[in-house]
């Protein structure tokens, strides 16, 4: 759930891919309730978060049209 590269990102099966954006939905959720409660922030964590939450759903969203395109055809 670190780091992820958008490498990394795509070798997922989309299973695996919906599991990473749950993991990082609730960590964006626990960021946030910690600088809501005073606790010391980790700023650069939301952006990072954030991104790869976006990444996340960007390889989802093109597995997606891919898998739409081939039933079409």
């Amino acid at each position: 759930m670190g780091n992820n590269t958008i490498k990394e990102i795509r070798k997922k099966d989309v299973a695996g891919l919906r599991a990473e954006l749950v993991a990082l939905r609730k960590e964006q959720f626990n960021l946030r309730m910690a600088a809501a409660s005073g606790q010391p922030a980790r700023p650069d964590q939301h952006g990072k978060v954030r991104r790869n939450i976006a990444r996340v759903k960007t390889v989802l969203n093109e597995l997606g049209r891919q898998k739409s395109a081939g039933s079409k055809a």
